[in-house]
């Protein structure tokens, strides 16, 4: 009797098995931006500070030094399959045995020395071709969330498995942002390109694991236009192109009023107590907006003091890369090759994005 009850409080939960990325070779220091034309974006009239002054104040506010380009021989489809392979070589399975194929992007593949979106067919489809999976099992599609695509994806995973729909899967972050952004915006030293990938399985337990809860929320009435397609500062460019826009402050703001709460409420879903988690891994937008979300996750459980590396930061190197940030760092953190960082067996930690729509997500789960 004893094994028959135990076989009864046994739970299907959603681990993650392996983890792959692709950070693209080519380096773009700040110093890059020094010659750019960076215009108003409300007169339309070239600014008045000095590139100098521009690329410092940046520094300041992003602490991003610097960020990582693709090539131009490659594609989004490509760094994305890249990501995928690297997940299933760490988790050591065939990908013929995934079941499903999850790609969180923005903007499809967009080809060099151009800013037309190509979302047909999906990614996920182009990374199955490209990976040469045959199994016709393996179902593919796209996630279009903003930068919280792949946290939108890991959520999308997880009701697959705990539904039994699906037992193994994987879900990527990938974005090309240096292709559709504005070289007369001052926002495009922000952007950068990424992919990262997970695999996830189902696995029965009868103690929690894996992702333990998830709180999500999407305000688009009032803030769907903080992240939009638009025409370039440069009056003079042509009309017909668009690049990404970004409302900087308004999202800051968005932010910081918002993402807290969705954070302690994924906790709270949890069981647990905001002194369980071990880390914070949040989307790599902008370093001091970042410290700022902390901040005030604390302060709505009245704390002050911050444990030290609770919030790993890669932004400094490698920019904003949008559905990608956080599962590169993931990545990263557990392949060993963040100095200082490491996530270990037993560990709560915190996978959390906010981005276009405005759309947020909150991960709670136990390694």
């Amino acid at each position: 009797m004893a094994t028959e009850n135990s076989i009864m409080t046994k739970r299907v939960y959603t681990k993650i098995v392996g983890t792959g990325s692709y950070i693209p070779t080519r380096t773009i220091g700040n110093e890059y931006f020094r010659n750019y034309s960076f215009f108003d974006s409300k007169t339309k009239q070239p600014l008045e500070k000095t590139n100098d002054e521009i690329i410092q104040k940046f520094k300041e506010i992003t602490n991003i030094s610097e960020r990582r380009w693709l090539s131009d021989d490659m594609l989004n489809s490509d760094m994305a399959a890249l990501a995928v392979k690297d997940a299933c070589e760490s988790a050591g399975i065939d990908p013929e045995t995934l079941d499903f194929l999850i790609v969180g992007h923005n903007f499809g593949d967009v080809n060099p020395g151009s800013t037309q979106v190509d979302l047909l067919p999906s990614l996920a489809n182009k990374v199955k071709a490209k990976l040469n999976i045959a199994n016709p099992a393996c179902i593919c599609h796209d996630i279009i969330s903003g930068c919280p695509g792949w946290t939108q994806g890991m959520i999308v995973a997880d009701a697959y498995i705990r539904s039994e729909t699906y037992t193994r899967g994987v879900v990527v972050g990938s974005d090309v942002l240096s292709r559709i952004s504005d070289p007369h915006d001052r926002d495009t030293m922000i952007y950068a390109d990424g992919a990262g990938a997970t695999i996830v399985e189902a696995f029965e337990s009868e103690e929690p694991t894996g992702i333990l809860s998830h709180s999500s929320r999407s305000d688009s009435v009032t803030y769907w236009n903080l992240l939009t397609n638009g025409d370039s500062f440069n009056p003079n460019l042509n009309g017909n192109i668009q690049f990404i826009k970004m409302a900087g402050h308004k999202l800051y703001v968005y932010a910081l009023s918002f993402v807290p709460g969705v954070v302690k409420e994924s906790i709270e879903k949890a069981g647990l107590q905001l002194s369980d988690i071990k880390k914070v891994l949040i989307h790599q937008a902008n370093e001091k907006m970042d410290e700022a979300i902390l901040k005030n996750v604390f302060k709505l459980y009245n704390e002050k003091d911050i444990p030290e590396g609770i919030m790993p930061m890669s932004i400094e190197k490698l920019g904003n890369s949008s559905s990608a940030t956080v599962p590169t760092l993931l990545d990263t953190i557990l392949k060993g090759r963040m100095e200082g960082q490491s996530i270990n067996k037993g560990d709560y930690i915190i996978l959390c994005s906010v981005g276009a729509g405005m759309n947020i997500n909150s991960i709670v789960y136990k390694v």
